[in-house]
């Protein structure tokens, strides 16, 4: 047990020690990278939960042939529109959609879907577009849209082209045991 906690948290466990080096190298660097840590744990805390519950009711209220109806491997352009019209609906920080996608998964949602979804909540998610539209105006916002929204497009299939058939099948067969 406590070997298996040790390998899987080694990352954690190293870097931990390296800033308490750091630290008694300088206090100064030391201590800042330990704030910095503390605010995004906090930040992560406040995050996740919601993200966790809104997962759990989706998992539970939406069926799984529902979801591959509109976003499975006949979904067509609807599945295409609705993993962008979902990423960009997002709030969060990245990290968050990751347990989001394993649902996604679950429910057998079309592999360039979920990468389209993954790469929506990055660059079209709407709260940044309003911060976006204010700061640098709608001329380069929408520019950039209509640059994005085709590239995000084009590396959900890409994606979805270069991965092995065996390994997306895998993937699959793993989030559904």
């Amino acid at each position: 047990m406590i070997k298996y906690l040790i390998k899987r948290y080694s990352f954690f466990i190293i870097s931990f020690f390296i800033i308490i080096i750091i630290t008694f190298i300088n206090k100064d660097i030391g201590f800042k990278s330990f704030n910095i840590a503390f605010s995004s744990f906090k930040q992560m805390i406040s995050v996740v939960p919601p993200i966790m519950l809104l997962l759990g009711l989706m998992d539970v209220w939406v069926p799984r042939e529902t979801m591959m109806k509109y976003m499975g491997n006949n979904s067509g352009i609807l599945g295409v529109f609705l993993s962008i019209l979902i990423g960009s609906l997002a709030a969060g920080p990245m990290y968050a959609a990751f347990p989001f996608t394993a649902v996604l998964l679950k429910k057998g949602v079309k592999f360039s879907n979920i990468i389209i979804f993954m790469n929506a909540w990055c660059v079209t998610k709407i709260s940044t577009l309003m911060f976006e539209i204010a700061a640098l105006g709608y001329k380069f916002t929408l520019a950039r849209l209509i640059i994005d929204i085709p590239g995000v497009i084009i590396m959900g299939y890409l994606a979805e082209a270069m991965m092995p058939k065996n390994e997306l099948e895998q993937l699959y067969i793993s989030k559904i045991d």
